[in-house]
């Protein structure tokens, strides 16, 4: 039986270290997204937040990534929130799957507010008012950008963005 435990122990390891390198590098695009937005003024005063619902292991990558870095003048601050009533005013939001996008744009899209970026990880996403969506493709990590949705709150995305390696311009 040890035996067994064992094996099967091993068995997963590399799924769960492949699980954790994907979330480090959705953590990566995140903090990489925030430099090719055109912002708004009123963004770019105070602490530039980042929001995260119902992802602890994002929460953790966002913050050792960010530790004591600024986004221009604004030090970068992470923020978890349990759930999507939880949320206030964020510069950028990332709902993981655990967050259920689909199932709660309206509460979020009602809850950010204007020149909010808003993430997620869910098939769909950008046809429900999501900016920027991970998706995987042949078992590659890519991202959708939506620029009419990010039009439609405020937020513009710059061509270096478009033209980022797995991009998907919808």
């Amino acid at each position: 039986m040890k035996k067994f435990a064992l094996i099967a122990v091993l068995l997963l390891l590399p799924l769960c270290m492949q699980a954790q390198v994907v979330q480090k590098a959705k953590a990566m695009l995140t903090l990489s997204f925030i430099r090719h937005i055109g912002w708004a003024d009123e963004v770019r005063q105070g602490d530039f937040v980042i929001g995260v619902v119902k992802e602890r292991e994002m929460v953790s990558w966002l913050e050792k990534l960010s530790a004591g870095k600024k986004f221009g003048y604004q030090d970068i601050v992470v923020k978890e929130f349990k759930n999507v009533d939880e949320l206030e005013d964020c510069q950028v939001v990332f709902i993981g799957a655990a967050g259920n996008y689909n199932k709660n744009h309206e509460t979020i899209l009602n809850k950010v507010g204007k020149n909010t970026l808003i993430i997620s990880e869910s098939e769909g996403a950008t046809n429900k008012g999501s900016m920027i969506n991970f998706v995987v493709r042949d078992d590659i990590l890519k991202f959708e950008l939506h620029k009419k949705n990010a039009a439609i709150s405020g937020v513009q995305f710059s061509t270096k963005l478009a033209d980022m390696k797995g991009a998907i311009n919808l």
